[in-house]
Order: C-alpha cells, then structure tokens, then sequence
C-alpha cells in the first residue's frame, strides 16, 4: 500500500476546495431553486389548467341559457272589459308594448283596454247593414292586424287596427283607432247575397296591398274573393275591386278554411277530420288537388297558419298537435305532407294561436292548459294550468313576452311569458331537420334572411363537416411533405445546408395566415381554375419526377456521384422541380384540348363534378402552408435528437440508412412525429382567416375537393359581429365556439395518451 505524498499542488487544490459550511450553504440554496422552479412550473401548469376551465365556464355560460325551456307566470285576471252578456270574444289582441289589449266581440264592438287595469281606452261599434247581421268572423296574420266580420247578406266588413305613439312630456302614450283599409262600404264576397256561414281572411303586402276572403255560404258553396283597392289621390277615398270565383263543392261541411299570403292555395277542414287542398293559383279555375286525413280519425279543432302561411298547425279533439306543409315531388306536384307532431295535450285543443316573427305557437286546450310548442325544433316547452275551464282564445304579444288567456266564462288572465330560445335544440342542431319549402330533411346553416317569416336554418352539422373537411385536405397536403421534409432535413442533409433550410422553413411560421387566405383567394384560386390540368399534373407528376430523379442518379457512374459531398444530393431536385413545374403550367391549354374538350372545369360539370373557383383544394395547398412549419419543426426536432449511438449500432450491424431511418429513427421519433401530427391539425381545425378568405364559406356537407366550405371559427368570425347580443343565434355561435372548444381539447387529449403510450414503449431502446 502506496502512501499519498502530499504535493504542493495537491496542497493548493485542497484548499481551494469549500468546507463544509459552504457546501451546506450552496445545498440550501440549490435546493431552493429546485423548489422555486418546481412551484413555478407547477404553478404554470396549473394555471394554463384554470384558464382552459375559465374559458370552458364562460362559454358554458353563454350557451347555458339555450337550455333552458319556457316559463309563464299569470300576473292579473279579470273579467274581459266592454263584453256583452250574449257576446262572446271572437279574437283577441295584445300590442307590442304589452299596454293595450283589443276584443273583437261577437256583436261588433271592438274594445281596447289597459291591460294591468282593465281600464276601457277605446271602443268602437261596427256599423252594420240594417237589413244584415253578423255570421262570422275571420283573422287574417297576426302581423297584418286585418278582420273581417262576415255579414247574412254575403258582404263583409274589413277592418284594421292600429296604433299611434306620441310622446307627451316624455311620457309613451298609445291612441287607437279602427281603420277601415278596403272602403268604409262592406265588399260583397258572394255575389248571390247568400249568408256568409264561415269566413277566411288573409292579406298580402307584397307588391300591390290586396286581400283575399273565402267564405262558406249558406247553400253549401265555398266562394272567394279577391280585393285590390286604388285610393284617390285628392280626395283620399278607397276605390275597392272585387273579383270572384266557386271553388269545387266539398262533400262534408267545413269546420275551418285557411288561405295562403301567396293566393295560391286554400286549405280547408271538415267534420271528418280531413283537409282539402285547393289550388287557387288560375283563380278563374281553382282546383281541389287533393284530400288528407290530417286528424287520422279524430275531429280537427283547431287550424292556424304559422308565419308565414307555409306550414299549418292542425289540432284535434284528442289533444294531438302536429305541423303540415306542402312538398314538391318529382314531377313538380304539391302534396300536403305531416312533418312533424308535438306533444299532445289532455283535452281537446280549442285554440292555436301562432307567433309573429318565428315558427311558434301557443296552443289552448279543453282542460285550461296552454302549452308552447316550436316548429322548426319540434319541441314542446311547457305546458302548464291557466284556467279550470277551457281556453276559448288567445294572444300572443308581438315581441313574445306577454300572453292573454280567456276561459270560457269570460275570464282574462294576462301572463308575462319567457320564451327566448325555443329554435334550438338537439334535434334541430345536430339531426336532419324538414324545413319549409324543402322536398326532404336536410342539414342547413341559414341563419338570417331579410324577411321576418326566415325559418332559421341552425345545423351545427355544415359547420363541422366544413371543419373537419379544410383540416383534413390541409393535412393530406402537408402531413407528407412536413414529416418527410423533417426525416430527411434531421437525418441525410448535411448540417451546413440544414443550417439554412430548417430556419427558412420555420421563418414561414411567423407569415400571417391572412396573406396566406389573400393570396389563396385571390392569386391562387384563379390560377387553379385556369390551370387545373397543372395542378394535378404537379401534384401526381412532382413525387413520380422525384423518385425517377433518384432512380437515375443511383444509376449514375460512382465517378460523378462522389463529386457531389454526402448530403447535398436534395440540390439536384431543384432544377427538376422548376423544370417540371414550368412544363406542367405550359402543357396545361394543350392538354385541356386534348382530354377535356378545351375546359377541364366544363368537363368536371357536365360529368356531375361541381366545380367553385375557392374550394376545398385551394385551402388544402394554402393551409397546408401554413400547418407545414408546425409540422415540420417538431417532426425534425424529434429526429434529430434520436440518440446516435442508437443509428450508429444500426448501421454497424450492417443496416442501410433507409432500414436504419424505417427501423430504428421512426419508431425512436413516433412520440415527437405524432405530437407534430396532432398539433398541425389542431391549428389547421382553428384557422380562421384562410378559409374565410379562400372557401367561398359555403355550408355544404360533402367531401367534394372543388366544393368549398364554411368551418366553426370562420362561421363565428363572419357572424358574430354582426347578430344581436343575447339572440338566439349569439348563443348557438357562442355554442359552436364550445364545441370547437371541446373537440380540440379531447383531440389533444387522446394525442397526450397516445404520445405518452408510444413513448413507454419505445423509451428502452
């Protein structure tokens, strides 16, 4: 055993060394940074995790109130103002400032009240005929606010309600008054004077104001008349022309007629239950088309139009509630069809009463009960007990916060009504729903129109196939040339020359996506149009041109392939690139005058190919551009930083570089690869500005590459700043946004786990 000599070196280092100390000293503070950095990263975590929570509870609270259903709450009850003991009400009216309410009674008064008061304001006695009585009684759309009381002399009298505000000393005052918009004469519907047993009513304002009534006689005919009215320019007075027509005798007395704001139809239920369908549209010839058993047995009491004059409510002495409208078929013919059915009431339901500007209604039974139904989700809000005997009218507020209720012995309850979302629900979202005017269920996004009788159109479906769509041709274009770019960059190339192409590839990156969508939309789109027969021949030819490119240069003498140092050989492909591109977009007229008859776009049309100049091609190959850094980066990192003792082992066991990269480089990477992989197509689903600018932002439902598209975040950016705060169609964007939300963060979820899978298994090589 050698002794150790201390030296005087050895004596210097020793005491340079710390003592103890000072170890002790540094361990403190060593170990407090290692604290401080585990809080701090910790802490971040944490907080990334809350403000994911934060935005989940915020979008959350903006969609909350779409679930929620609809709620009455009766406020006053009285016996209706101004009602003779023998009258009954014959409609009912609530003004949009829910002030007044107006009864047209049985006897010809009409009536306005204060409705928290029951306070009479106006009343107004019907003058009628002296050798005339009233018969009958019809409404035309709630919107349009026209009557008619039909008279035993086969006249009617046509009246209008109406509204004036003045603002006394800031205050809203409301003064009524009757008009009478047709002349102040009765207009004869039936020339031979007959007594108008029943009456229908309904007026266009399209164009030319004109109105048109159907009345039931009392010898059993159904006769209509047309009303156009010309006012004297100096005098004012209304000058009313009447033409009039027979419909086709029915075989069964009518219980209720219907006519359409379009004057083309006229629907009318009878006794049995059925309803008959008469085109009116040659009013000179009108036509009964055809029959329906709407009621399937039972007896129809109740018939209204929802807005619109499209789509019908039929209800019947059983309580059953469903919704009618007519359906083209293939040789053009109009047939009533049932869409849809509600859930039905206890009793009978005796009366309907539809909304003003949405597919709605209210519907009144024999029990008492009101129940709030909507078309388009076909969905029942609420049904609830206002009176112990039946309802016998009703009126829904213009603006769909107030309802008036009257029972059958007279008795008025005014309700304040919730009901701000009844077009919503999983149905209409997210299933194929039966539109008016539509021949099938279908998936549309249509959200707005300029017409206040839109049935809005709220399918998420569009929108999510449009996602998936541009985030799927985005990745087929970029996925490719990102990750093999990265094998080959982090692998083959020379690290001078990977110097220069790994950051001008992530120097792409910081490119704003709205010059990308610029350019795509409005260079790249028309070229592609132009040059189709380029596009495919790059996008097929350019791969084939690369692997020939190869081919031959392994073929090459080893005299001129040693010329050229290990890992340049991708500079070749430069020139064959540029040449085969130019070739391509040269050849591209000549080859549409060979194959595609001198348009390959006309040709795609005649052979049923819709072809949109921005389509689903053009954001794949400018999205791809984006995505390909995100990609690229990642991917390269994850090769690059394979150990080497690993791909040194390979190839001393005799592996070539390619079986090296295949079995030892891709299965080492595939945790990174992949992680690349799913955070490109997280940011090729929440790209905005490109498919705004490039898609056409169609809402189609297809995988056609030359259709374009409409996505969840270029929805939300096109219509948000536009829609009123609080609608309907705020919450359902503010909805698309959690749904985009939720499949981003679910994706990243299932990347996570399967990143963290591919890792274990691959980290004991």
């Amino acid at each position: 055993m050698t002794e150790s000599v201390a030296t005087p070196q050895g004596r210097r280092q020793a005491s340079r060394l710390p003592d103890a100390t000072v170890r002790a000293k540094r361990r403190r503070i060593r170990t407090f940074k290692d604290k401080l950095s585990r809080f701090g990263i910790t802490s971040a975590g944490y907080g990334v995790v809350f403000s994911l929570a934060l935005i989940f509870i915020y979008l959350f609270y903006e969609v909350l109130p779409i679930l929620r259903g609809a709620t009455v709450e009766a406020t006053v009850e009285y016996s209706i103002p101004g009602l003779a003991e023998d009258a009954t009400v014959k409609h009912l009216v609530m003004e949009r400032f829910q002030e007044l309410g107006v009864n047209y009674a049985s006897d010809g008064l009409v009536t306005f009240f204060e409705l928290p008061t029951s306070e009479i304001r106006f009343q107004e006695s019907i003058t009628v005929p002296d050798d005339a009585e009233i018969t009958s009684f019809a409404a035309a759309e709630n919107i349009g606010a026209l009557v008619s009381y039909g008279l035993s002399n086969g006249q009617a009298l046509i009246l209008r309600h109406e509204y004036q505000l003045t603002f006394p000393d800031d205050v809203r005052h409301i003064t009524p008054r009757i008009a009478r918009p047709y002349g102040d004469s009765p207009v004869q519907i039936d020339a031979d004077g007959q007594s108008l047993k029943m009456l229908a009513l309904q007026e266009s304002t399209r164009g030319q104001r004109r109105a048109m009534a159907v009345a039931y006689t009392d010898d059993r005919r159904l006769v209509a008349a047309s009303m156009t009215t010309r006012a004297n320019l100096f005098t004012g007075a209304v000058d009313t022309q009447v033409t009039r027509t027979t419909l086709p005798q029915m075989s069964s007395e009518p219980v209720q007629i219907l006519i359409d704001k379009e004057f083309r139809s006229v629907f009318v239920a009878d006794k049995r239950g059925r309803i008959h369908y008469y085109d009116i549209s040659n009013f000179n010839a009108p036509e009964l088309t055809h029959i329906v058993d709407a009621g399937r047995g039972a007896r129809i009491t109740a018939m209204e139009f929802l807005v619109g004059s499209v789509s019908i409510i039929v209800g019947t002495e059983r309580g059953e509630l469903s919704q009618w409208f007519l359906v083209r078929d293939d040789v053009n013919e109009y047939t009533l069809e049932k869409i849809r059915s509600f859930k039905p009431h206890a009793g009978a339901i005796t009366r309907i009463s539809p909304e003003y500007t949405r597919k709605g209604f209210i519907a009144g039974d024999a029990t008492g009960k009101v129940g709030i139904h909507y078309g388009t989700s076909s969905r029942t809000l609420l049904q609830k007990q206002l009176h112990e005997s039946a309802i016998a009218n009703m009126a829904i507020s213009p603006v769909n916060r107030g309802l008036l209720t009257v029972s059958e012995n007279n008795t008025l309850t005014v309700s304040e009504v919730w009901n701000q979302h009844p077009q919503i629900s999983f149905r209409a979202l997210w299933n194929r729903v039966w539109y008016e005017g539509r021949a099938n269920p279908e998936y549309i996004w249509q959200s707005s129109s300029a017409s206040d009788e839109f049935e809005s159109k709220f399918s998420l479906i569009p929108l999510s196939v449009g996602t998936l769509k541009a985030a799927f041709f985005a990745m087929m274009f970029a996925m490719p040339l990102g990750i093999m770019a990265a094998i080959y960059t982090a692998y083959f190339m020379t690290p001078k020359l990977r110097g220069v192409v790994k950051p001008t590839i992530e120097i792409m990156e910081a490119l704003p996506t709205v010059i990308l969508g610029f350019l795509a939309g409005l260079w790249l789109a028309p070229f592609m149009e132009n040059n189709l027969p380029a596009v495919f021949s790059i996008l097929l030819g350019m791969p084939i041109m690369m692997l020939l490119m190869a081919l031959l240069w392994r073929n090459f003498p080893a005299s001129i392939r040693n010329r050229v140092p290990p890992g340049w050989e991708a500079v070749l492909l430069i020139p064959i690139v540029v040449v085969f591109g130019w070739v391509a977009v040269s050849a591209s007229p000549w080859m549409e005058i060979v194959f595609f008859d001198g348009s390959m776009r006309q040709w795609l049309t005649e052979n049923g190919i819709t072809y949109d100049q921005r389509n689903a091609l053009v954001v794949g190959v400018a999205m791809g551009f984006a995505v390909i850094p995100t990609i690229y980066s990642i991917a390269e990192d994850a090769v690059f930083n394979v150990p080497k003792h690993l791909t040194q082992g390979s190839l001393a066991l005799g592996a070539t570089p390619w079986q090296t990269v295949v079995g030892v480089v891709l299965p080492t990477a595939s945790p990174g690869i992949f992680s690349a992989i799913m955070i490109g197509f997280g940011r090729a689903v929440g790209e905005t500005m490109i498919v705004l600018m490039a898609t056409g932002n169609s809402p189609i439902v297809n995988f056609n590459i030359f259709e374009g598209m409409r996505t969840l975040s270029a929805n939300i950016a096109v219509e948000l700043p536009e829609t009123a705060v609080g609608s309907s169609h705020f919450r359902i964007l503010f909805l698309a946004a959690l749904v985009l939300f939720t499949f981003t963060f679910i994706l990243n979820t299932i990347a996570e786990v399967v990143r963290q899978r591919l890792r274990a298994r691959y980290s004991n090589l």
